[in-house]
This record gives structure tokens, C-alpha cells and sequence, in this order.
């Protein structure tokens, strides 16, 4: 293998290691590996085609809106008779929709891809307010739809819990944890 072949290898992500073994990915890695490649296809797929470069946080929230129609979770609407039910009897037309959850882990994937791939923290899309303030729209829109509503995570700060929010719910079942 030529100095040129291992370099492109090397840019292009390669899983292999300078002595040709085979390197193993954690499941994260190869994970975030697809999402950037992913998103990348999908940037050259806009017309005119996007650079990475180029991208801001409106491509990103363009991305998600996109990945809705492969979703799974059942997102009731208001007016569905089953708006605010965990596990409606019967089935209903309302829209599947990517999970808040899964958007989440898969901006937080992005986002280390982002930086790994040379891009600046400062100009990093998927660490923009916008994604933060869509993701937290998706997220209420989805607990009130589904009723299913979110824990939040406690923070230990000086051995002390502290709780951002109310932390009123009392179901045991969490899609998520």
C-alpha cells in the first residue's frame, strides 16, 4: 500500500490500523462514523450541493426535519383522541416521527464528529442555541403528545442534588433511561 493510499485511507476513515490489522470501533464510534457520513450525503444532496464549511444551524435543523419521515414514535396531534396517552387502545393517523431522544444522541454524536473533523467549537452548527431550543421543543411537544413526560437528570453539585425544574412525574416507564 502506497504512503498515498494509507493518507487517503486515513481521510476517508478508514478502521484500519498502520499495520493493516483490522482496528474495532466501539459501537459509538462506528455510530457517530455513519451520522457524519450520513449528514455529509445529505449536504451534497442539497442544490446546490452544501460544504461542510458552509453549513450552518439551519442545515442542521433542516437535517432533522428530514429524518422525520423515518421515524417510529407515534406523535399524537392535538386534536387526536389520544393526545396525552402512553398506550392508546387503538391505532390512530397521526404522525411517526424520530424520537427526542434519538435526536438528542444523534446532535451530541454530531457534534464531537464536527470538531473531530477539524471544525471549530466556535462555529460549530450542532452546538448552535437553535438546535438546543428545537431539541427542547421536540422533546415538550413529544412528552405532552405521548404522555409520557421526561425525567430530568439530577446533578450533584457540592454532594448536594439539585433538580433544574420540576421533577413531578411518577412513572416508571422512560423510553429513554
Amino acid at each position: 500500500m502506497s504512503n498515498f493510499d494509507r493518507g487517503k485511507e486515513l481521510v476517508e476513515g478508514s478502521s484500519r490500523s498502520p499495520g493493516d490489522q483490522p482496528a474495532t470501533l466501539s459501537r459509538y464510534e462506528s455510530q457517530k462514523r455513519r451520522d457524519w457520513n450520513t449528514f455529509g450525503q445529505y449536504l451534497r444532496n442539497q442544490r446546490p450541493p452544501v460544504s461542510i464549511s458552509q453549513c450552518n444551524s439551519n442545515h442542521v435543523l433542516e437535517f432533522l426535519r428530514y429524518l422525520d419521515q423515518f421515524g417510529k414514535t407515534k406523535v399524537h396531534l392535538q386534536g387526536c383522541i389520544f393526545y396525552g396517552q402512553p398506550e392508546p387502545p387503538a391505532p390512530c393517523t397521526c404522525p411517526l416521527r424520530q424520537a427526542w431522544g434519538s435526536l438528542d444522541a444523534l446532535i451530541g454524536r454530531l457534534r464531537a464528529a464536527y470538531e473531530e473533523n477539524g471544525g471549530s467549537p466556535e462555529t460549530n452548527p450542532f452546538a448552535s442555541g437553535a438546535i438546543r431550543v428545537y431539541l427542547r421543543e421536540v422533546k415538550e411537544c413529544q412528552s405532552k403528545a405521548r404522555g409520557i413526560p421526561y425525567k430530568k437528570k439530577k446533578k450533584k453539585i457540592g454532594g448536594t442534588s439539585d433538580s433544574k425544574g420540576d421533577d413531578d412525574s411518577t412513572s416508571s416507564h422512560h423510553p429513554f433511561s
